[in-house]
């Protein structure tokens, strides 16, 4: 059984699943221990679909296609992703991604396979689960409190299933269209997507799964005042 330190340190984002399904049993365990993240007011802000479906995640995922391949960039209850990128966050997202990329063995000129790629998020990698976080609408007007709630219940979730050795994917692209992915579960009016997070057991064989994108330097993000 990891430690939290091992569970933080080894977990990393993986973008292919074996098609072996998570135990209920195991979610549930999962999800329990999420909800006890800590939140302002103790209003615990999360609403959470776990979808195991195949035709349901089929459905999200090719309404979302079918928006991508008609132009939509994005059809979202919040922006996830900043307006106006500057540095060191923009030069951060480019060396990330030009490092999976190279990883991958794709050009940068080769527009279609970075779009398949991109439509892999709504494959889901492969993986047979994926919760969708939803928060009330109220909570996010006018406040952000919430969002950094779920932010927190977010990592909750993917360090819980560390424990039970299945692996996970934050996904900020299903956020750009949590409008669609609503539509498609029939979401009441009131809530809004913030997020999902995929979970299965990762395809140790698949290179992309080496991937570890570089964190910075306690220098370069952390001031100390003793």
């Amino acid at each position: 059984m990891p430690t939290v330190i091992e569970a933080i340190m080894n977990r990393s984002s993986k973008r292919k699943y074996l098609t072996k399904p998570v135990p209920k049993e195991l979610q549930e365990k999962i999800l329990s221990a999420a909800q006890m993240t800590p939140s302002g007011a103790n209003m615990q802000p999360w609403i959470t679909y776990a979808i195991s479906s195949s035709e349901v995640l089929k459905n999200i995922g090719d309404a979302i296609i079918e928006k991508m391949d008609a132009g939509i960039l994005n059809d979202q209850f919040i922006q996830y992703y900043p307006i106006n990128w500057v540095n060191p966050y923009k030069k951060r997202r480019i060396t990330t991604g030009a490092a999976l990329y190279k990883l991958m063995e794709v050009d940068r000129k080769d527009n279609e396979t970075r779009i398949q790629m991109w439509k892999d998020n709504f494959r889901w990698f492969g993986a047979q689960t994926v919760f969708f976080v939803f928060t009330d609408k109220a909570n996010i007007d006018e406040a952000q409190g919430a969002l950094i709630d779920c932010g927190a219940y977010m990592q909750s979730l993917m360090l819980a299933a560390q424990e039970f050795e299945i692996d996970s994917c934050p996904q900020g692209s299903t956020t750009e269209f949590g409008k669609v992915i609503a539509q498609v579960l029939n979401i009441p009016d009131n809530l809004a997507l913030l997020y999902s997070v995929v979970l299965g057991y990762a395809d140790k064989e698949d290179k992309i799964n080496s991937y570890q994108p570089e964190r910075v330097s306690l220098e370069e993000s952390v001031i100390f005042i003793d």
